[in-house]
């Protein structure tokens, strides 16, 4: 079986879905998810990354992402919804919301599980990925795994991504 640690920040859309669990063929795949709640991260910078999508509606609502003990319950909602979806594509899922930052747990989980990659699924954080500062670019130099960076879209579009390790 093919283990991949999952490390998102809101649920699966149902494209994420397919194409995390088809990217290895036929073999049968397990997956370990760490959500991590966006009101864990920085606003300024979600507000930044939404203005250079031209999201600017978006930017301007960052602030009211719940954050603290507020964002525990849709944290949790999200990521039982991302196993069920995972389950019912045929793959095994555990997973758990990380309170702290995610990248703390990720080599212990790596380790643990014996997995074979990192996957790390989110939208695009362009201050963090030009300084390397992103879960991948983080990553990378935690795990001794390769880890693979795609962009969650939404439900019509295919998410995109890149290898790295």
């Amino acid at each position: 079986m093919f283990t991949s640690v999952l490390m998102i920040e809101k649920p699966l859309t149902p494209a994420d879905v397919e194409f995390v669990t088809t990217l290895h063929g036929d073999d049968r795949t397990s997956f370990v998810v760490l959500m991590q709640p966006r009101g864990k991260q920085d606003v300024l910078l979600r507000a930044i990354d939404d203005v250079a999508l031209g999201e600017f509606d978006d930017a301007v609502r960052e602030g009211e992402e719940p954050g603290g003990e507020q964002a525990q319950a849709p944290a949790e909602l999200a990521l039982s919804h991302t196993l069920a979806a995972l389950r019912a594509a045929g793959a095994e899922a555990i997973g758990q919301v990380v309170e702290d930052h995610p990248l703390d747990l990720l080599q212990s989980v790596v380790e643990e599980t014996g997995a074979d990659e990192v996957i790390v699924l989110t939208t695009p954080h362009f201050v963090e990925e030009f300084f390397h500062r992103d879960w991948a670019s983080r990553a990378r130099h935690k795990v001794g795994v390769p880890v693979l960076k795609l962009f969650s879209h939404a439900a019509d579009e295919q998410p995109q991504g890149s290898a790295e390790d």
